[in-house]
């Protein structure tokens, strides 16, 4: 560490007694803060919680969190993974999300640093919990209530560890509490406040010891109850962690996709359940399906301002209906559920509704995404035909057509569309082709598009082309290329922490 700067925070600490604060100047400027190391402990160095009743407020602030903070994990990633992609136009004319549909993202983008910042703070509420939690003396904490409440801060800890590594790949992995800095720690302590950048595959390694260490003490999937971390929520995890690059294993795929089977998971009778509105009632039509593993729920005087951003709320015809939403469906995606036949899903997925502004389609005759309806839909976050289509994936790339067909097969039926023809079960190539339209239909916005062309290298084939075959997405502003695959790290983060490098191509 270079000496001037230790000697300008020992200063800086010195005047603490007097002036009751300093900022921590760093290279080249910044303030350390929880969102960049992943927590405190008490000021007077202490225990994290002195008793029971204080980390029980930390655990259930973290659900709290997780409900209250969808502009972070569910706005913003629809954003990324449905404007970025060909399924949908940013909808806006706002700076902010303008450069997810003509691709010209760059460092300054708001949208990142908020998401970065966020999550990060996620983060640090579970590092408080886990960290915390084993030094806690209290007999009223029972080593049933230690164990799971840790497991469950660890899945959701992985949870956004593996958003950050989809979207920014090389990131701080923060696992520790940063302590209070003086003159004698300061060598210790300093450093994890301006953390060294993790690669990918590190982010990955954590990710993963974090899920099969939480398996073990994770509350069980509660049929009644999909909003818990549970044991099934770390399965579904996993299905996915191991399907994306660099690690890719497809046996470990296939694995906890059947032990999900095996927990009691199946698709839905009637794809409408996942998503309804039920207009007598004024309520979602169904919570807790047999497909949801993972939902974040609201109710009637607490609901999810969330639905307001991409469409109209069926709980309330007019509110917050006057201006442009995100992510509008886009005519290359409308094109491909008309000419499947897919009536179902395009009518679950998509609603027509008469507006005042005409920024891709007339006024009158405008689309909007339809999967959060009302402001007490749910949002599921992981339901089980993502991880279904997940093992098709893995049965492809292991050799397995005949397989992964008769998956591709039993989502399709469920819609009420018939078996895949000849000339897409014909070889590897062919395959993936047919599941990737097969999950763009079944899957369209939740947040998966993107990722799906980032796990499977189609990023430059399929962005590149329809450009040119949609006639409604703003102009290209550069092309998509090798370095696409990852997001611009903000640039005031970038500013804050030295230890950090700018992905390439940024």
């Amino acid at each position: 560490m270079k000496q001037k700067y230790m000697k300008k925070i020992i200063w800086c600490l010195s005047l603490l007694f007097m002036a009751g604060a300093c900022s921590l100047d760093y290279e080249p400027t910044g303030e350390y803060s929880e969102l960049t190391v992943g927590g405190t402990t008490e000021e007077d160095g202490g225990a994290v919680f002195k008793d029971r009743a204080e980390v029980l407020s930390q655990y259930n602030s973290l659900y709290t969190t997780l409900k209250g903070a969808q502009e972070y994990w569910y706005n913003d990633v629809l954003l990324l993974a449905e404007s970025h992609s060909d399924n949908a136009y940013a909808g806006t004319t706002g700076a902010e999300v303008i450069p997810f549909e003509d691709n010209s993202l760059n460092a300054s983008a708001s949208t990142l640093e908020r998401d970065w910042n966020n999550l990060m703070k996620i983060v640090a509420a579970a590092n408080k919990l886990i960290v915390g939690i084993d030094d806690v003396t209290d007999s009223a904490l029972t080593s049933t209530e230690r164990k799971q409440w840790k497991a469950e801060a660890k899945i959701l800890r992985a949870m956004v560890f593996f958003d950050m590594a989809r979207m920014w790949g090389d990131f701080p992995v923060v696992t520790t509490l940063a302590g209070d800095i003086t003159a004698e720690n300061i060598e210790e302590v300093f450093p994890a406040y301006f953390p060294e950048q993790n690669t990918v595959e590190e982010a990955y390694t954590q990710i993963i010891q974090d899920l099969t260490e939480a398996i073990a003490d994770a509350p069980d999937n509660n049929p009644g109850d999909k909003t818990k971390l549970s044991k099934s929520v770390a399965r579904a995890l996993l299905a996915k962690v191991y399907a994306e690059k660099p690690l890719q294993d497809y046996k470990k795929v296939i694995e906890y996709a059947d032990a999900l089977q095996k927990d009691g998971f199946a698709l839905a009778a009637d794809y409408e359940l996942l998503f309804g509105y039920n207009a007598d009632t004024k309520d979602c039509l169904a919570r807790n399906t047999v497909e949801g593993i993972l939902e974040v729920q609201y109710f009637t005087g607490s609901g999810n301002w969330a639905t307001w951003m991409f469409g109209r709320k069926l709980d309330n015809w007019d509110e917050s209906f006057s201006w442009a939403k995100w992510v509008t469906p886009s005519r290359d995606l409308i094109r491909l559920y008309d000419s499947e036949g897919d009536n179902i899903r395009k009518n679950q997925s998509i609603v027509y509704y008469a507006c005042t502004w005409s920024n891709y389609y007339p006024a009158d005759d405008y689309p909007f995404m339809y999967k959060l309806r009302s402001s007490v839909n749910s949002i599921i976050k992981l339901r089980y035909a993502d991880i279904l289509l997940l093992k098709a994936e893995a049965l492809i790339m292991t050799g397995d057509l005949p397989g992964a067909a008769a998956i591709i097969n039993t989502v399709r039926g469920r819609v009420g569309l018939g078996a895949l023809p000849a000339n897409a079960t014909s070889s590897k190539d062919s395959m993936i082709d047919a599941l990737l339209k097969e999950r763009r239909m079944e899957l369209a916005f939740e947040g998966q598009r993107w990722f799906d062309l980032c796990r499977l290298g189609k990023v430059e084939e399929v962005m590149n082309a329809v450009y040119a075959k949609d006639s409604g997405r703003l102009p290209q502003k550069a092309l998509f290329t090798e370095y696409s695959y990852r997001m611009p790290i903000p640039q005031n983060i970038l500013d804050m922490n030295s230890n950090l490098v700018q992905n390439p191509g940024y």
